[in-house]
């Protein structure tokens, strides 16, 4: 995103490309058309200067230090090359005087308060010296109130285009930009809850690891009671999983946070085995050419489990429990998708379904809303893209694409 300044220096040098052309056709209009005797070797070379400065600053523009005093110096070049050719051709008589001010007034749109009431004094400066040193007008075939009233007129003209094109130009940048830093904030507030809720979840992982580990002898010791019922001995070896599961999970969140690639890595089969453990009773349908021994950063993989969570969920409610997943690597790229066969949405609807990207907003009477919100924080953090899609018929469509650079992903 381009800072406010950079963006005023392009405006500038647009202003400056017009003003020269403008500069320019006076010229010629004042000696050929309206008979003027003008120092003409003065102003031409006031207008070449102005055109070699914008040239010079055009091809410079991207590496400039974006700070209020470059503008304030480009802006100080205008003043006097205004000045120059004021005084060059009437002084205080000519009614070009007052585009002094639109230097002004873009300086108050686009600059600090200090800086702004520096180009103030500066064009009030050059106007009172090609006021008081400016040279008369001299010939022509209209009397001096005639073309002072015409130029009146197109000086009018030339500054109601300048202040709507290029001051619209201006607060378009600054409106994005206060847009670009609202959404930074949102992303800052919800990071700062994950952060409260990872460390939250650490203290919390302490406190479950005896009951599962208590828990896990007590399976072993009720299995061991079952040995001849095979239909109980199949019940606790799924009880046996999920505890596993279970302190696995724990002991990763209460693993010391030494960043995300000293966290261990998990393949696609991997999580895929693990979301059937939990959700057994849904058919899950998924491309036979999917990458399943790639290796993930662990939060891609969350990211996987939420989005089949939600299919699930959503195919629960209208009775058909089957989920499709897509996942493949395409142009260096990973991408996966998930369609459910639930509710949906209707395709007019489309953009308020959009994927909450904040703590604890869920769409789900018994969610959380959590699990969304730290896989959109995954996605930005690796430089991703997450989106939401009506399917064919029924249900909806949400995928993800991961650069795999970002995933720095090694086969186990």
């Amino acid at each position: 995103m381009d800072s406010p300044d950079t963006s005023f220096l392009r405006t500038l040098c647009s202003l400056r490309w017009l003003a020269t052309a403008g500069q320019a056709s006076a010229i010629l209009v004042a000696t050929w058309l309206l008979g003027l005797d003008l120092p003409l070797l003065p102003l031409w070379s006031g207008v070449c200067m102005l055109a070699l400065f914008n040239l010079y600053v055009q091809l410079r523009v991207h590496d400039s230090d974006p700070a209020p005093v470059t503008a304030f110096g480009h802006i100080l070049v205008d003043v006097t090359v205004l000045t120059w050719m004021v005084g060059w051709s009437g002084g205080i008589a000519n009614p070009f005087g007052s585009l002094f001010l639109i230097l002004i007034a873009l300086a108050a749109l686009a600059l600090p308060l200090r800086w702004t009431h520096a180009v103030a004094a500066a064009c009030v400066a050059g106007y009172a010296v090609s006021a008081v040193f400016g040279l008369p007008l001299h010939g022509g075939y209209f009397d001096s109130m005639s073309l002072h009233l015409w130029g009146a007129a197109a000086n009018f003209l030339l500054s109601s285009v300048v202040v709507l094109v290029f001051s619209t130009r201006l607060a378009a940048a600054l409106r994005e930009r206060e847009n670009q830093l609202a959404l930074l904030r949102e992303r800052f507030v919800r990071n700062e809850g994950i952060v409260a809720l990872a460390t939250h979840a650490a203290s919390v992982a302490h406190e479950l690891n005896t009951p599962l580990a208590t828990m896990t002898l007590l399976a072993d010791d009720i299995a061991e009671q079952y040995v001849d019922d095979p239909a109980m001995q199949e019940d606790m070896d799924t009880l046996r999983g999920l505890l596993v599961q279970c302190r696995e999970r724990v002991l990763a969140l209460a693993a010391p946070a030494e960043g995300a690639r000293s966290r261990a890595r998990v393949s696609i089969g991997n999580v895929l085995e693990q979301w059937r453990l939990v959700r057994p009773t849904v058919h899950l349908h998924r491309n036979a050419d999917a990458p399943l021994q790639l290796a993930l950063d662990p939060g891609v993989g969350h990211l996987l489990q939420v989005l089949l969570n939600n299919a699930a969920d959503a195919g629960e409610q209208t009775g058909h429990e089957q989920v499709d997943l897509d996942i493949r690597i395409r142009d260096g790229q990973l991408y996966g998708e998930v369609r459910d066969y639930g509710p949906g949405f209707n395709a007019n609807d489309a953009a308020h379904a959009a994927l909450p990207g904040t703590l604890f907003n869920s769409g789900k009477t018994d969610g959380m809303g959590v699990g969304l919100a730290l896989s959109h924080a995954t996605i930005e953090r690796l430089h991703g893209e997450l989106w939401m899609r009506p399917a064919e018929g029924r249900g909806a469509r949400v995928g993800f694409r991961v650069p795999l650079a970002h995933l720095e992903a090694n086969t186990p």
